[in-house]
């Protein structure tokens, strides 16, 4: 009896609480991948970390060897100079300071900076610099989030909806299915066009980068997440590129224009069936009816639209379609979705027969 009870209590509860429950196995699941996500980077990379320190100590070590006449002290005030003009961007090895701040150059890292990459191998130098990179950042990357926000519903709407509809009418396919395959297609095509193919054209411009370091900058570069620690045309010379201004300007638009594109597969995948079910599952109760009566209340408007006859507007008796909020209210009430019909439609056809 007590076992039956507690079966009983354990089922009311997890019943009762189930998208506070899912929501926090969401969170815990999260935090459990960034601990294991750290132990994998931590086991992978501290023995490389450790070997190059090993290595820098025996080169520096070597050099004071070999030239009795520098100090270990100048050498390290020379070392800590050089890094630290580094992380501004200025490097002593075989530096052209033309490069840095030209426009073009600028024009990069403006679009770094307002979409959020930035790769932090340029920066600002001076405090005048600085300052206006805030005020600049302020307002341009609230701009950009809207502008690309504005450009992919645009493409959304050539790339993934009306094509998804057309099938859909043509084929009689189910709309989940439809837009499942068309979701995969269009992340295997965009994944050719925006990572296969320039990660091979980057092993030809940058003749330090195998194919692995070139993929690796494109996924790192259209994701935003800009490490930083590849970044072309730095090493580039007069003799293996004579412009150098149009490379850079060419790799600029791509980057912004595989920004877009990548929004726009993420965009696609979001607006799966499968995916607002699952998202569906973490709301809350009061969250998930109100989506779910807003969907219908959308969906019937629609469907009322495509099945009304424009020759009932010419009659002197028009069939009375209740408002939004009405129906709202009415669903809210019931608890449950009723698809409406038009309340004189029957009688409305019946005298224009």
């Amino acid at each position: 009896m007590v076992r039956e009870c507690t079966e009983n209590w354990c089922a009311r509860f997890v019943e009762r609480y189930q998208s506070a429950l899912n929501f926090a196995l969401l969170v815990t699941g999260y935090i459990l991948y960034l601990v294991i996500g750290a132990g994998i980077f931590s086991a992978i990379e501290l023995p490389y970390e450790q070997e190059l320190r090993q290595e820098l100590k025996a080169a520096r070590q070597d050099f004071l060897s070999n030239n009795t006449c520098v100090s270990d002290a100048h050498l390290e005030e020379l070392l800590v100079r050089a890094l630290e003009a580094n992380n501004y961007g200025v490097s002593v090895l075989g530096n052209d300071t033309d490069r840095n701040w030209d426009f073009v150059s600028s024009l990069f890292f403006t679009s770094t900076v307002l979409t959020t990459t930035g790769y932090g191998h340029t920066v600002p130098l001076s405090d005048e610099g600085k300052a206006f990179c805030i005020f600049y950042s302020l307002f341009g990357i609230p701009v950009t989030l809207f502008f690309l926000s504005v450009v992919v519903q645009r493409i959304m709407l050539l790339v993934t909806r009306r094509p998804v509809s057309y099938f859909h009418r043509r084929w009689a396919m189910s709309k989940s299915k439809l837009a499942t395959i068309h979701a995969t297609c269009l992340t295997i095509v965009m994944t050719l066009l925006l990572l296969i193919i320039p990660a091979w054209i980057f092993i030809s411009t940058e003749k330090d980068w195998n194919f692995l370091e070139s993929l690796y900058f494109c996924f790192i570069s259209l994701t935003t997440i800009g490490l930083g620690d590849y970044v072309p045309g730095e090493t580039l010379s007069k003799e293996s590129t004579p412009h150098p201004q149009l490379y850079r300007l060419a790799i600029t638009a791509y980057l912004l224009l595989g920004l877009v594109c990548v929004l726009v597969v993420l965009e696609t995948c979001c607006e799966l069936p499968q995916m607002k079910s699952l998202r569906r599952r973490f709301y809350q109760e009061n969250m998930r009816e109100l989506d779910s009566e807003t969907t219908n209340i959308i969906e019937q408007d629609h469907m009322s639209d495509q099945l009304a006859d424009p020759t009932n507007h010419m009659t002197n008796h028009p069939p009375v379609i209740p408002s939004v909020s009405e129906q709202a209210a009415s669903l809210q009430k019931d608890n449950k979705s009723t698809p409406y019909t038009l309340a004189s439609g029957s009688s409305t056809n019946g005298k224009l027969r």
